[in-house]
């Protein structure tokens, strides 16, 4: 993953930049796989490595393919990125071992939905009964922000288009 994002920031083909984001995607799916988050991993790999990369391909066939070169050396957008890892860093000193029980989340919140999740909602998979009862509102909201963030974009897209010659090419005058 490491050096997919080196590739990402390196390189200046777009259309390489988004096959890349797509293998991020891909992989980042794969972990979430193996840390057994199978309903996170699925979504990464729809939204992240499926429809995002389609949209971006979709932007770059009416946009350029090379990123413009920058203006800019990159100093403050360098000093922000590396700020904000200093600062995860030094938050995350204090959390409990990873996959540890008695780590917080464990102890309060965990248990109680356990408890509750059969005889209030009648779904065996814990996640699930989460995500479609208690948590419904919200994984509608998300869901709709999903939905019209895409269709946002095809209207970007479609408003776009040249007009098109009765000969088939491309172009603008007349025919």
């Amino acid at each position: 993953m490491v050096a997919v994002t080196i590739g990402i920031v390196r390189l200046r083909n777009l259309f390489a930049v988004v096959m890349l984001g797509g293998i991020y995607s891909f992989l980042m799916a794969t972990i979430l796989y193996v840390l057994d988050a199978v309903d996170v991993s699925m979504t990464e790999a729809a939204v992240g490595a499926g429809i995002s990369t389609v949209l971006l391909l979709a932007t770059l066939a009416v946009t350029k393919v090379r990123e413009a070169a920058p203006i800019h050396p990159p100093a403050l957008p360098l000093a922000v990125a590396l700020v904000t890892g200093a600062a995860l860093i030094y938050a995350s000193v204090d959390m409990p071992p990873f996959g540890d029980p008695l780590g917080p989340g464990h102890q309060h919140v965990a248990p109680e939905y356990i408890a509750r999740v059969l005889p209030e909602t009648h779904i065996p998979n814990a996640v699930t009964s989460v995500l479609a009862s208690y948590r419904g509102y919200d994984t509608l909201g998300e869901t709709t922000v999903i939905f019209t963030a895409g269709i946002g974009v095809l209207a970007l897209l479609v408003g776009r288009r040249r007009p098109r010659r009765s000969d088939g090419a491309s172009g603008g005058g007349n025919a």
